[in-house]
């Protein structure tokens, strides 16, 4: 029996966040930035791209202004359309505009001991459980690396955590982990070792590359190299702004669009001029920063206005867009995090956000918790449901049987019952006991999620990648470290 895949599709329910008139703005002043007060890319390679293109590059400072009309042209190259290819290929994903998908969410370095309680540092090993049971949820469509594999070298974790996913899930990829170019050309190589080729891979990118900008208006050269191989490479690349009001970008939430949005498209123009037509997205984790702390937020009515708002942003430029969703500021899976996760959740799906991120995290992304997998899990299983909207034809109105049962009677026995009620959500998570068996037990969602991921994580075995694959990626990450090795 093969996997499936619950993702959100076509949804009956929207939601307007900005007017056609006020994206325009938004657009406008955002040429205006990128033209007049420039980005920052900290690497020749990049710079030389640009200015060769039309860009006014100042070397010292490392600023290049793109003309508006630039911009624009390189914009419209982007695809609009194309997919995320899994070794599965019935678990490929295509971002088409009318599908939202969840994943998990990267660069976490701890996780709650799933057994212990104990909260500690992540290791290799825990990369593969979570996608384990990542891989086992209909929810989770696709795998960010979720959590650092912290006991690997730092000159090759990356990839050391790509092969602990690859080894137990069928599922798409996506990293954020890889920064260098070196790090980046093993990596296209361990996935077009396991497609058969690189035009092969070109064809069926099994994995997609997030990088994330410098806010304000600044790049990472490292990331932004990286990235270049990886467009050469076909896989599909995108750059996630995280502009916070009040620090990093401007307090009211229409600048730090624009700043958010400068950064975004400098940098997809960057990977246009480079290798024209490469499958590129939008991403954005825009929040506001708490000004009594000066503290990333993970949550509240700025998150969730940034959510919607960049999705209709990444619509006017018609490319796909990634978006943290699900990574709360809450220290436990509580009324803290089901309020952000579902929130956050509810205003990016009623955009059609394509992807959505954070699926398990903790603290504003720092701490793993299988209990909050599991909560997340039930929480994208409602909107599943709700988007689906509410049917109306022949069939669903249902007059033939409301005829038949009449005033005082009871649809329980009806055949159109029966052959309709597996179409009623389910909760597993949600409690609908009488009070009497709660009181009995007092226990709830908490409970019931962390068994459930104990019980995934001793009896739920993946079919494994075959041993020669294995081993062939564990000798191209082995390469790299031996490259970067100190002389005798």
């Amino acid at each position: 029996m093969g996997k499936t895949i619950q993702s959100i599709s076509n949804p009956k329910l929207s939601l307007n966040i900005l007017t056609q008139a006020e994206v325009q703005q938004i657009h406008t002043a955002t040429l205006d930035v990128i033209e007049s007060v420039g980005v920052r890319f900290p690497s020749n390679k990049a710079l030389d791209i640009l200015e060769a293109h039309g860009a006014m590059v100042d070397r010292d400072s490392m600023i290049a202004k793109i003309p508006g009309h630039v911009v624009e042209h390189y914009l419209s190259l982007m695809p609009p359309v194309y997919t995320l290819a899994a070794l599965d290929p019935e678990l490929d994903l295509p971002l088409d505009g009318n599908h939202s998908y969840l994943g998990t969410d990267g660069c976490g370095v701890e996780i709650i001991d799933a057994f212990t309680g104990e909260r500690r540092r992540t290791t290799k090993k825990d990369v593969t459980d979570v996608a384990r049971v990542a891989d086992y949820l209909e929810s989770i469509a696709f795998h960010w690396v979720p959590i650092s594999a912290q006991d690997c070298p730092p000159q090759s974790r990356s990839l050391h955590e790509l092969e602990a996913i690859w080894r137990v899930s069928k599922k798409h990829l996506q990293t954020e982990s890889i920064v260098t170019e070196r790090e980046m050309r093993a990596a296209v190589e361990m996935a077009a070792l396991l497609v058969g080729g690189r035009e092969a891979l070109r064809h069926r990118p099994i994995l997609s590359i997030m990088q994330c900008t410098l806010s304000p208006l600044a790049h990472d050269g490292g990331s932004l190299e990286a990235g270049l191989i990886a467009a050469e490479a076909g896989l599909p690349i995108g750059y996630m702004t995280m502009a916070s009001c009040g620090s990093t970008g401007p307090i009211t939430l229409a600048g730090n669009l624009v700043v958010g949005n400068a950064e975004v498209l400098s940098a997809l123009v960057l990977m246009q001029m480079a290798y024209p037509g490469c499958p590129v997205y939008y991403a954005a984790a825009q929040t506001a920063t708490d000004l009594r702390t000066g503290a990333y937020t993970g949550g509240g009515p700025e998150d969730y206005l940034f959510g919607a708002a960049t999705n209709i942003l990444a619509d006017y430029y018609h490319v796909p867009l990634s978006m943290g969703a699900f990574a709360t500021g809450a220290k436990q899976p509580d009324w803290q995090a089901a309020l952000d996760n579902s929130l956050s959740a509810f205003m990016a799906v009623s955009t059609l956000s394509d992807m959505l991120l954070g699926a398990g995290l903790l603290h504003g992304s720092r701490i793993l918790s299988y209990e909050m997998l599991l909560m997340d899990s039930e929480i994208w299983s409602i909107l599943h449901a709700m988007f689906q909207g509410i049917v109306v034809n022949e069939e669903t109105l249902a007059l033939d049987v409301i005829r038949a049962v009449g005033p005082g009677g009871n649809f329980l026995g009806q055949r159109h019952t029966r052959q309709h009620m597996r179409e009623r959500w389910q909760p597993t998570l949600i409690d609908r006991r009488p009070y009497d068996q709660w009181l009995e037990k007092q226990d709830g969602a908490r409970e019931w999620a962390l068994e459930k991921a104990r019980r995934i994580l001793q009896e739920y075995q993946p079919e494994p990648l075959s041993p020669e694959l294995d081993a062939e990626l564990l000798r191209i990450i082995a390469s790299v470290e031996a490259e970067t090795l100190p002389d005798a």
